[in-house]
């Protein structure tokens, strides 16, 4: 039987109930996704590990013109990069951007993170409730710290961030494409302006290094400016949302901090997902748990699912911050591992360390059954999260 994508999900903080069926009849499905086309969706969190570092699988694809599609969006729903120089072209992006994300540069970036973190809350706890945590905190903190380390003027968020979100409309391909495109066009101006005024950021040491050119440049940074705040601002809206309908956890974190890095780990586990996963293409004819995959097939590799894998999260739809969840999948694994990870978990400690403290009482401000998803957004998430305290 084929599954169709993507799964009803009514409540944002229960797990899509046809999902967690299908994780327990199987770990390889047959699926047509949201536009339409037929591929595989792996919801087994060792094949996921496994399949995510295995090479057999890519993002690029033999033909790509006839290749099936995730979704309509131009940053991730088809197939990206050159099949014959894949590997290489990876590892090379790899070596040019993991000198800016070293845990030295990431240490010295924290007691920025913190102080951000700390004006945005005093900010907040002097508005009159209730207050969107989105608008108040959960949008604010990951662009202000990405604009910080690419070199990025926070002034124009409002136009990137239309931008990014237009690029990762998963429905509407003319829409996506057109964003992407504002997107990379802006990432080429900023290039010029570091060329003329360089400062000590990602964008200006991209600039003066020869083996990059200015295309690649404004490419690379304006995708790390997606990456880089987009998925962030998710988590911490789910992430709060996931504690405060959960009052005993949110008071463990009042109580003892010593949890925030576990229950930072927690947060990246527990979010649902209406299905879909992380496109891979076989680069060769497979057999996945005994499934046969042709060449050229697309492999979705369920994040959400794996993490919800009872077998290796027992009871895995119950937020617990003494749960030891470092193993979960969100940030990928192997050589695909997010390189942008230690700079999440900072500013996800940073949030969760501090909010249960200052505010022990904050609550819901809506029923839960009132909020709502962003149901065209490749990253997901909440469109508000209204509190009071």
């Amino acid at each position: 039987m084929t599954v169709q994508l993507p799964f009803t999900q009514e409540d944002p903080l229960r797990f899509p109930p046809a999902l967690s069926e299908l994780i327990g009849s199987g770990s390889v499905h047959r699926i047509r996704t949201v536009v339409g086309d037929e591929g595989w969706l792996v919801t087994d969190y060792n094949l996921v590990r496994t399949l995510l570092s295995d090479d057999r699988l890519g993002r690029a694809h033999p033909a790509p013109e006839t290749a099936a599609r995730a979704g309509a969006s131009a940053l991730f729903g088809g197939p990206m990069g050159d099949f014959d120089t894949e590997r290489t072209d990876h590892a090379r992006l790899r070596r040019l951007l993991q000198p800016h994300f070293t845990p030295g540069r990431m240490r010295a970036l924290r007691p920025r993170v913190e102080a951000i973190t700390e004006q945005l809350i005093d900010e907040m706890a002097r508005r009159t409730p209730p207050v969107d945590l989105n608008d108040a905190l959960a949008l604010p903190l990951p662009i202000l710290v990405i604009c910080e380390l690419i070199g990025v003027p926070y002034a124009d968020r409002a136009d990137f961030r239309a931008w990014s979100e237009a690029a990762g409309d998963i429905r509407d391909g003319a829409r996506s494409l057109e964003g992407l495109g504002k997107l990379y066009e802006y990432g080429r101006q900023l290039i010029a302006s570091k060329h003329r005024e360089p400062g000590d950021d990602v964008l200006s040491r991209l600039c003066q290094d020869e083996d990059v050119s200015d295309e690649e440049a404004a490419v690379l940074s304006m995708s790390l400016l997606f990456a880089g705040h987009e998925t962030t601002v998710v988590q911490i809206g789910m992430g709060a949302l996931g504690l405060l309908a959960n009052p005993d956890q949110w008071r463990a974190l009042r109580d003892d901090p010593d949890l925030v890095p576990n229950a930072v780990d927690e947060i990246m586990r527990i979010p649902g997902t209406s299905g879909g996963g992380v496109p891979r293409y076989a680069r060769t004819d497979l057999e996945i748990d005994g499934v046969a995959v042709k060449t050229g097939d697309l492999v979705l590799l369920d994040i959400g699912a794996a993490n919800h894998d009872p077998e290796v999260f027992p009871d895995p739809n119950r937020v617990d911050v003494t749960r030891r969840a470092a193993h979960h999948l969100s940030f990928g694994h192997g050589s695909h591992y997010c390189i942008g990870a230690p700079l999440a978990r900072i500013e996800l400690q940073a949030v969760f360390s501090r909010l249960p403290v200052r505010f022990p009482d904050m609550r819901p401000a809506v029923p839960l059954e009132e909020l709502t998803m962003r149901q065209d957004a490749l990253t997901g998430g909440l469109t508000s999260l209204p509190v009071t305290w």
